[in-house]
């Protein structure tokens, strides 16, 4: 006789199985969500935020859909809304409204080379993208980082074609104002805390009781777009996993203004695989945000590692 947990079981794994098989139909797309994210917040950790936000309202929107829509515009508008109302809650102000105001003359003329405008674009720092107003953000973005045509931005951000032309002219505008000299010095590197310090030193070391040791009874981990755990006893299953694996190291760096521990399969390597975040309370840590399974992440880091 079945037993009455049997029926929630099931239908929690035909959840997961469901949930699974929409990860892996988005999976392309993703990276590109990513990069759009990033910019629209100013941030790799708050864009895969975004991202993580944009395909969980999608998920959800689906029984309420006749049929499948195209994914690529429908995943972009939907990321689009959420980025905006990221800013808003982030309380990232700017004079110009979101909506366009289109008082701009459209000539040819006035727009940079597309070559210059997406070069530009590419290499701009992610403070600047947070100068431009949403709209001009998510246009320049769009088309100069992402490539995507005025037809398609005008579907995705549910502008007219002749709005998403001023929103492009007046972003590159600014933006191109916005970026620095290429001679402009690295800025100095910054100090690391002595509780990230020691982690790294203890994981580096494989000294896993050294590790659990910092734990607080209520952490919490987040292995982003795979699995929750919260508490010292499940946290701590966590660092038997990567007991298993050998070919780690990690190094105190900061990213986006944030302490992270970047995650490296060479310890000579150039960049990081992905990066780790650790939030810490009275000395103990208290959260691990680790990002090892999304790792199109380290491909829009700007890092800075304490060597």
């Amino acid at each position: 006789m079945a037993s009455s947990n049997d029926e929630p079981d099931s239908i929690i794994a035909a959840l997961d199985g469901a949930r699974r098989r929409f990860l892996a139909l988005v999976g392309d797309i993703r990276p590109e969500l990513h990069r759009y994210c990033t910019r629209m917040t100013g941030s790799v950790a708050d864009g895969e935020d975004v991202v993580q936000d944009t395909l969980a309202r999608a998920y959800y929107q689906l029984p309420e859909l006749k049929e499948l829509p195209p994914l690529r515009p429908w995943l972009f508008r939907i990321a689009h809304n959420r980025a905006i109302d990221h800013i808003r809650h982030e309380a990232h102000r700017n004079s110009e409204p979101i909506d366009l105001a289109l008082d701009l003359a459209d000539r040819e003329d006035q727009e940079p080379d597309q070559a210059l405008a997406r070069n530009q674009a590419v290499h701009a720092a992610l403070s600047c993208f947070l100068q431009l107003a949403p709209a001009q953000r998510g246009c320049v973005i769009l088309k100069d980082v992402l490539d995507h045509s005025l037809e398609e931005i005008a579907d995705e951000l549910q502008l007219s074609v002749q709005a998403v032309k001023a929103a492009l002219h007046r972003g590159r505008r600014l933006l191109r104002a916005l970026s620095p000299p290429a001679t402009e010095s690295p800025p100095a590197q910054p100090s690391v805390s002595p509780e990230l310090a020691r982690y790294a030193t203890l994981f580096n070391a494989h000294d896993w009781d050294g590790v659990r040791a910092m734990l607080a009874d209520d952490v919490r981990l987040d292995l982003v777009s795979r699995r929750k755990a919260a508490g010292r006893r499940e946290v701590s299953l966590y660092f038997g996993n990567d007991g298993r694996v050998s070919d780690w190291h990690l190094v105190p760096a900061h990213l986006d203004g944030r302490e992270v521990l970047a995650v490296m399969r060479d310890p000579a390597a150039a960049r990081p695989g992905y990066f780790i975040e650790l939030q810490w309370r009275d000395g103990l840590l208290i959260a691990i945000r680790d990002y090892r399974y999304v790792p199109y992440i380290a491909q829009e880091a700007g890092w800075v590692l304490a060597r």
